[in-house]
């Protein structure tokens, strides 16, 4: 049987499952639940500096986008950090911990930008003897209006800042949450790690708008006739979390920089595909928003199953098994040739492959033959872009075969050249793979 038991930066859980910091992790009722459910950690929901309470609204508080079988995909959130009394939430952690010493237990932090602040918090949350902290550098609506959240996060020399004030100040391990919203996120990643952060979580939300109601004209969720932007989360922003997650991984500045990832995950594939590309842990939200703690018993048992076919023993046999195969578009093998193939035994002859390449493709789908009804795949037009893959409804209709070297190319008239099996560091970028004559 395949171990799940994780330690990252120190902190050790039965399983790399963590709940995100956000309304499910907002008080001990929660949490508990939580634990109980299998959860290997949580993130408690972010606290503030002491002081007048956080305000949150007594209304909608999330947007949504669904699929067509009203399946939900994405959560535009405009809730604050915790409005609850600062002192509860610390005797709150302290009782949980206790109650739950194999599980990890860090808290979100948030408060003003000015480094007594946070050290005027520390203190206090080392008290409850949390396993560490996350800096939330994140949230994009809201607290970054008051110089907190994103507003740090956009700026490098800010991260950097604040994490050498919590370094100096604290003994528990230090993760920074990283902000989606900025051009490139190799920047803060970098400058957290000059500061001394122990890691890096992310992503946080996406800055969004979900919908506006065209009967009231105000955004959704709307608030007295009016509404705001809000942070984007769910299964909807998992491509952009994980070639964030990547691009930290593969940066030599930030080699080996441990990474939570989160944004999206709502599978064990998920939690794969992410450790894969660097994470040594993931983090969740939506999926228990949405399906209840309970979800996490799918996660284990998948995660589980998955890594005892592939015979991977432990987390360290995958965490980071993608990352070198992630590279830049100027290093990929341009000898590689393949074409898409109809399994003419699964086709339900829909035509939707036909009309998608004869329309916005390369026309090398045929429709009728003999006057019949039929699709098939013109080899010497197909430029093997698999958008076909992608649009036929039904799973593995449509596959991507690669040309044998040798082979003749029927669209270009030429011989299809080996396709490279070694793999060695390109000379200019060493974070490149390249293939190796």
């Amino acid at each position: 049987m395949a171990d799940l038991s994780s330690t990252f930066v120190g902190i050790k859980s039965p399983n790399p499952f963590w709940l995100a910091s956000a309304p499910p992790t907002d008080k001990a009722y929660n949490v508990e639940r939580a634990f109980k459910a299998g959860w290997g950690g949580v993130v408690w929901k972010t606290l503030g500096e002491e002081g007048p309470p956080v305000v949150n609204v007594n209304g909608p508080r999330y947007g949504a986008i669904w699929g067509a079988d009203r399946r939900l995909l994405g959560l535009n959130n405009i809730e604050l950090i915790t409005d609850r009394d600062l002192y509860v939430n610390l005797r709150e952690i302290k009782q949980v911990k206790k109650n739950w010493p194999d599980r990890a237990l860090v808290v979100s932090l948030m408060v003003p930008c000015v480094e007594e602040a946070w050290k005027a918090i520390l203190p206090l949350v080392e008290e409850t003897e949390a396993d560490g902290i996350e800096l939330n550098f994140g949230c994009p609506h809201g607290m970054s209006e008051r110089g907190m959240g994103a507003a740090v996060g956009q700026v490098p020399e800010y991260v950097e800042m604040v994490v050498r004030w919590c370094k100096a100040n604290t003994r528990m391990p230090v993760i920074t949450k990283l902000t989606p919203n900025i051009s490139d996120i190799r920047k803060p990643a970098r400058a957290a790690h000059a500061g001394g952060t122990d890691a890096v979580s992310l992503i946080n939300t996406i800055n969004s708008i979900t919908g506006v109601n065209l009967d009231t004209f105000s955004p959704e969720p709307m608030i007295d006739g009016k509404g705001t932007h809000g942070g984007y989360c769910g299964p909807a922003v998992k491509p952009i979390a994980m070639n964030m997650v990547a691009e930290i991984a593969r940066d030599p500045e930030t080699a080996g920089l441990p990474i939570s990832g989160i944004g999206g995950i709502t599978t064990w594939r998920d939690a794969a595909e992410f450790m894969a590309l660097g994470a040594g842990n993931v983090q969740v939200c939506t999926a228990a928003m949405t399906y209840g703690f309970k979800v996490v018993q799918e996660m284990i048992a998948g995660l589980e199953a998955w890594m005892d076919a592939k015979g991977h023993r432990t987390l360290s046999d995958v965490v980071g098994r993608a990352t070198p195969n992630v590279t830049d578009w100027q290093y990929l093998n341009l000898n590689y040739v393949a074409k898409a193939k109809i399994n003419q035994d699964l086709c339900i002859k829909c035509g939707r492959c036909h009309i998608a390449c004869e329309d916005t493709s390369h026309q090398a789908i045929t429709a009728l033959v003999d006057g019949a009804r039929h699709f098939e795949v013109m080899e010497e037009e197909c430029v093997g872009c698999n958008l076909c893959v992608n649009v036929c409804p039904v799973e593995n209709c449509i596959t991507m075969e690669p040309l044998a070297a040798g082979a003749l190319d029927k669209r270009t008239g030429e011989v299809v050249k080996p396709v490279y099996a070694n793999w060695t560091t390109h000379p200019n970028n060493p974070s490149a793979q390249v293939a190796a004559e």
